[in-house]
């Protein structure tokens, strides 16, 4: 069908997803190509000491890009959209909202952003034998109880944004596998919260008399392909204030931002990575075998379908290359020379490639917020140089994307060094990538691997949660997801591959030992500096 069809029939699919700057939704046609789109620009606040997204400004969020796609849909092709095959929706995962029993948050939502757990999250990861890392949702709640919050006794239901919106959505409280798995340990053979874990964390809380037990209050776990619900008129009304979209359509499960890049790059499959590189960095393997031991930099989740993946999050990425490109457009404005920032970004991206690969030793921290990896419970965007160094355009670049993945390969050498873990391929995708082949070349002189970037990469999480409510509904032959993604979405799809040479990687290592052996420096900015 054409893309007018296959709105009006109501076959067209819709992937939603939260992310931290934009929300972003797309709607897919028979062939998997998106047909419409639509964006809503948003930013956290920093409330009392910790980051968060109103409800207000969630809701409004939702309706806002809906009301963008719906106004491409008519501008496009002159319709309505009345009815949909299915609905995705996702969100950046971890953080904190906890309901009450009458379905108000109690506390403002605390995201994944905040690095305020750091004695719950020890506490657990002794008591668990497993890393749990600050952002998790069991961190935020166990840290919650820890510091005697009152709110504590009045939870009835613990969720992730996602699960929010998907409740809001259904009226069902589920959520997919590999959000839950941001929220506490998944058992990979049940396919749900770790049992053992559950009862420990119960036995250690029972002391405080609270009237629930842990499963009381979290969403029921699902993997993908697992019905979730349908579009409630109360969740239409809300979604599409404009008052055409029917009730009735089916929601696969929510999931989070990390499991929508791995179905957008087709990397769910054992022995398969990606690294997603926008506001936050994180890269995703998908293991053959657990790991020998518990490692503080490395988060244990779930793919889509629950196989295990080992994750290396870093809190910052993007966010001061995009601020010191703002400073590049001011003086450009200065000189009355209009300004395409995409264009501008490809200059300066490909100027990159012209540097040292050690950067000429400068150095760059790009930490707006704290990077536990690092240590570090805040951050200081810092740029360093010494009097000797190579101070060029080129080298001022090339250490601004360096930086960019510099957490991102200290944690990733855990993996591949020490634990010799296997992958076949990585794809990148997320802003990073935008410049062709940049900063490909330079993550895979972080990595010593291949790194490919597919043609559809650039669209994204929401395309990924796409095709997740598509496998949902269109998946006849019961194929798993792994099937599913290589025979009816990629087809043997690899994208563009670029391989770092031997000089850029031994640079990248030097330019890596200097930003470590300076890192005293960042440490003293985020004591001295207000």
């Amino acid at each position: 069908m054409d893309p007018k069809t296959t709105i009006t029939s109501g076959a067209a699919i819709l992937g939603i997803e939260f992310g931290s700057t934009r929300i972003k939704a797309v709607l897919i046609g028979e062939d998997n190509s998106p047909i419409a789109q639509g964006s809503h620009t948003w930013e956290n606040q920093l409330q009392d000491g910790l980051w968060t997204y109103s409800i207000p400004s969630i809701l409004f969020g939702l309706q806002d890009c809906y009301a963008d796609l719906r106004k491409d849909v008519l501008s496009k092709y002159g319709c309505e959209i009345r009815n949909l095959a299915a609905i995705g929706v996702s969100a950046m995962m971890h953080g904190y909202m906890p309901f009450g029993h009458d379905e108000r948050i109690l506390v403002p939502f605390r995201t994944w952003r905040n690095t305020n757990t750091g004695a719950a999250a020890a506490e657990l990861s002794s008591l668990f034998n497993f890393n749990i890392p600050l952002r998790w949702s069991i961190s935020h709640l166990y840290q919650a109880i820890l510091n005697g919050e009152e709110h504590v006794k009045d939870i009835s239901y613990l969720t992730t944004l996602a699960g929010y919106i998907h409740w809001k959505l259904t009226g069902e409280k589920v959520l997919g596998v590999g959000d839950a798995s941001g929220m506490l340990p998944i058992d990979p053979s049940t396919l749900d919260y770790d049992k053992v874990m559950v009862e420990k964390f119960d036995a250690l809380i029972a002391p405080k008399g609270l009237p629930w037990k842990l499963l009381d209050i979290l969403p029921k776990v699902l993997p993908a392909g697992a019905a979730a619900g349908t579009l409630t008129q109360e969740g239409a009304d809300m979604l599409d204030i404009s008052g055409n979209l029917m009730p009735g359509v089916p929601l696969c499960p929510p999931e989070g931002d990390a499991g929508t890049g791995m179905t957008a790059t087709n990397s769910v499959r054992k022995r398969t990575g990606n690294v997603s590189a926008g506001t936050s960095c994180f890269s995703m393997i998908v293991l053959e075998r657990p790991l020998s031991k518990p490692y503080e930099p490395i988060d244990v989740v779930t793919t889509p379908d629950g196989s295990a993946v080992a994750m290396v999050h870093c809190n910052n990425c993007t966010s001061d290359i995009n601020a010191w490109v703002n400073i590049f457009k001011e003086f450009q404005a200065l000189l009355g020379v209009p300004v395409d920032m995409d264009e501008l970004y490809a200059l300066l991206y490909n100027e990159a490639l012209k540097g040292d690969p050690d950067c000429g030793g400068l150095i760059s921290y790009n930490y707006y917020s704290g990077e536990p990896i690092m240590g570090l419970s805040e951050g200081r965007p810092l740029f360093m140089r010494g009097p000797l160094d190579k101070f060029t355009l080129a080298n001022f670049w090339r250490s601004h994307l360096s930086a960019s993945i510099g957490v991102l390969k200290v944690g990733n050498d855990i993996l591949l060094k020490d634990e010799k873990i296997r992958v076949d391929c990585i794809t990148g995708h997320g802003g990073l990538f935008k410049t062709k082949g940049v900063g490909q070349r330079i993550l895979s002189a972080a990595l010593s691997s291949p790194i490919s970037v597919m043609k559809t990469a650039g669209e994204g999480g929401p395309w990924g949660m796409a095709l997740l409510a598509k496998y949902l509904v269109d998946n006849p032959d019961g194929l798993s997801l792994p099937e599913y993604l290589d025979g009816k979405v990629f087809a043997g799809n690899e994208g563009e591959e670029v391989i770092a040479t031997k000089e850029e990687i031994a640079g990248f290592n030097k330019y890596i030992e200097n930003y470590k052996a300076a890192l005293p420096v960042e440490e003293a900015a985020v004591k001295y500096k207000a």
